[in-house]
């Protein structure tokens, strides 16, 4: 079986290197954008199936992993920041409330696809002014939905409780991977 990751991020890589599993990084391009029909939390699959579906036809040996993350508040849909801006507002928006982390993955062979998502429920404590401008400043959260990721200083920082996978806030719901990797 030959595992190919359609992902740049690091995260994911570092991730599913650490469960094990020997892959190559490919790179599908793909316009994701999500209809307005489709619901928060169904969202993160429905990407995650478009980037499967917008790669080239598998070879029977070939095993196709994507993701995706989304973040939501109050059912609105939070998407990697364009600018300092947004991610500052976003950042505002989750300081001191409880949001959801839904990533959906879609496993997919030359027969059969198959996606599925796993959702962890993440509470930030209050984040003021000067920590959200220090967090911007240094660590450019431009790649992250929600403006921030759990593994650098604002998660250390400033979740009070996570309700489910760590790694499913940090891109990739290990166990939900594993266990179809295993299966397959």
């Amino acid at each position: 079986m030959k595992l190919l990751l359609a992902s740049q991020s690091p995260r994911r890589k570092e991730l599913l290197t650490s469960l094990g599993f020997e892959f190559e990084v490919v790179k599908i391009d793909c316009e994701e954008i999500v209809p307005e029909h489709i619901k928060v939390g169904e969202s993160a699959a429905y990407l995650s199936e478009l980037k499967a579906d917008a790669f080239r036809s598998l070879e029977k040996d070939e095993v196709l992993l994507t993701a995706d993350t989304v973040v939501a508040i109050d059912d609105q849909f939070l998407g990697k920041p364009s600018d300092e801006k947004e991610a500052k507002q976003m950042l505002q928006l989750l300081s001191g409330k409880t949001h959801q982390v839904y990533t959906g993955i879609t496993i997919k062979t030359s027969d059969k696809t198959i996606t599925q998502t796993d959702v962890a429920d993440v509470e930030l404590d209050e984040i003021t002014d000067d920590e959200t401008e220090y967090y911007i400043k240094n660590y450019r959260p431009f790649d992250k939905a929600g403006s921030y990721g759990i593994q650098e200083w604002l998660g250390m920082a400033k979740i009070k409780k996570i309700t489910g996978s760590y790694y499913t806030i940090m891109g990739l719901p290990t166990h939900l991977v594993y266990k179809i990797l295993k299966e397959i």
